[in-house]
């Protein structure tokens, strides 16, 4: 148990804060601050003493050097429990401070706002994260209080017992170091990229919960969502969610993967996700035809899927997808017609990015996976290829409109789980073969799922051909020409398969594999 007595208040984010000091202050607890916040709560008629009296010093630097001093943090630090520590802070006529509620400098806002260097590294909170950890490392006798969310709690916990027991002082001290903890993240992700390469002997993560999930991947496992709060341009973290049931975990999985689609393409273009992979995908010259379009290529796959769309919704296309079983929407925007016809539906999710979904707003960062006992980080780099400037390998070069369709398919191969293999007519899917342990298994799945469709087809394999079984299965399905990266040692099998079938073939020279 916790009594306060005193309490010492210094927060950047002052809300909630007056009304919070003057509960404070009814129960007779002293109040010491600092700099803006003893304004702010002077001018509020709260009576406050200064850090300054309480030190004997007055702040310096700047505002730099405000608490450090052995008058506050052998106030926080010294132990009830043992004798020494209170004889000593009384023999330097110490008092307790009983509870520290602080909020640090905005470092992150000052960085979201592209501020100069020398302003960040100002916002780098020192006396703060000081008095938090030194409340922490002393939970037993002191709270630590770090953000407004938990003023409420600790106020009628007071208000009914006039202390604080083991259990909230526990929860506010492991709250403090992930506050803490956080706050130094982000500070080194933004000083490592500033000035070095590559990547950091250990793995700074800042991160901010966006929402507890109902469940994970399956209704036993528990989730939640968090967002960097560093990754600038459009993603589903910082989408608004406009109707529809809470966001599930697979639900928020497809509509990112759906996203990154999406982002790829300048031209209309519809995005039709399941399971992580597109079961559709089309460009068109309005949204309403590259969703028609996507969704017929294989309208099975469909049902319950996440869509796409990197055009505003207009009423055509709510009224096509309002037709069918769908998850989930994405979108720049709605019209209001639109949106007034998709929430008829009760379930579905519809997200507004409230930014364009184009080229412009991917920011490409680092890619992690949790394995067990470690993390995989690895940075994503686009594969940008010029078609032109390609290596064509076989007898017969590609026409200009295969070219562009095996531009297309090789976008579209790069989304979808290896083994992967994609046809497409023009800006099209036809046929998608996707996380198979065989090439050959992906390219016999992409022609049963495409049908007569898929005759007059090109086709995309994110990885070279190990055998020409699956070029001879290509053939099958009447593809024309064939876009993969080359370099397997029976490479010379595949061309002379292709010059066979009477097949254009060309190299990229770089592979786009995805587990």
């Amino acid at each position: 148990m916790a009594t306060v007595r005193r309490a010492l208040i210094s927060v950047s984010d002052k809300k909630g804060i007056v009304e919070f000091a003057k509960e404070l202050a009814a129960l007779n607890i002293e109040i010491i601050s600092t700099g803006g916040t003893y304004n702010l709560l002077k001018e509020n008629g709260l009576k406050v003493i200064e850090a300054a009296e309480v030190t004997g010093s007055p702040e310096m630097l700047d505002g730099r050097v405000k608490t450090l001093h052995p008058n506050i943090h052998a106030g926080i630090l010294a132990r009830r429990d043992k004798k020494e520590h209170m004889d000593a802070i009384r023999k330097m006529n110490i008092g307790t401070i009983d509870m520290v509620v602080v909020n640090l400098y905005p470092f992150k806002q000052t960085v979201l706002k592209k501020a100069s260097l020398d302003d960040i590294v100002e916002n780098i909170d020192i006396g703060g994260p000081s008095m938090i950890r030194a409340a922490a490392k002393n939970y037993d006798s002191v709270a630590v209080i770090t953000n407004s969310d938990q003023y409420d709690e600790v106020i009628e916990q007071l208000k009914e017992n006039g202390s604080l027991n083991k259990e909230i002082l526990s929860k506010l001290m492991a709250e403090a170091f992930i506050a803490t903890a956080n706050y130094d993240a982000m500070i080194a992700k933004t000083m490592f990229k500033e000035f070095c390469e590559g990547f950091p002997r250990s793995l700074p993560i800042p991160s901010e919960k966006v929402m507890d999930l109902r469940y994970g991947e399956n209704p036993n496992q528990k989730a939640a969502f968090y967002s960097d709060p560093f990754t600038p341009g459009t993603t589903v973290a910082r989408s608004e969610q406009l109707h529809g049931k809470e966001l599930s975990f697979n639900n928020i999985l497809d509509l990112d993967k759906s996203l990154d689609i999406g982002m790829d393409f300048e031209r209309p273009t519809a995005v039709v996700m399941k399971h992580t992979n597109p079961c559709g995908l089309a460009s068109a010259d309005d949204i309403y035809e590259a969703f028609v379009t996507a969704y017929a290529v294989d309208p099975l796959s469909a049902f319950g899927c996440v869509i796409c769309l990197n055009r505003e919704c207009d009423v055509r296309t709510a009224e096509e997808i309002s037709k069918y079983f769908v998850e989930a929407v994405i979108a720049p925007n709605f019209e209001n017609e639109a949106l007034e016809i998709l929430t008829k539906k009760k379930n579905i999710r519809l997200l507004r990015t409230n930014s364009p979904i184009s080229p412009a707003q991917r920011f490409r960062e680092d890619k992690m996976k949790k394995v067990q006992g470690g993390y995989l980080v690895q940075t994503d780099e686009d594969v940008l290829i010029d078609l032109k400037t390609l290596k064509v390998v076989t007898k017969r070069s590609p026409t200009d409109e295969e070219l562009k369709a095996l531009g297309f398919a090789w976008k579209l191969a790069k989304h979808v789980t290896s083994n992967a293999v994609v046809y497409v007519k023009g800006e099209r899917a036809v046929g998608i073969g996707a996380g198979q342990m065989s090439r050959v298994d992906s390219a016999m799945i992409a022609r049963v799922k495409g049908g007569e469709g898929t005759k007059g087809s090109v086709m995309a394999s994110d990885a070279f051909f190990p055998f020409r079984d699956g070029v001879d299965e290509a053939a099958k399905a009447g593809v024309t020409a064939i876009i993969q990266p080359g370099g397997s040692i029976r490479d010379q099998e595949a061309i002379d398969a292709a010059d066979e079938h009477g097949m254009a073939m060309i190299f990229t020279g770089c592979r786009v594999f995805r587990h």
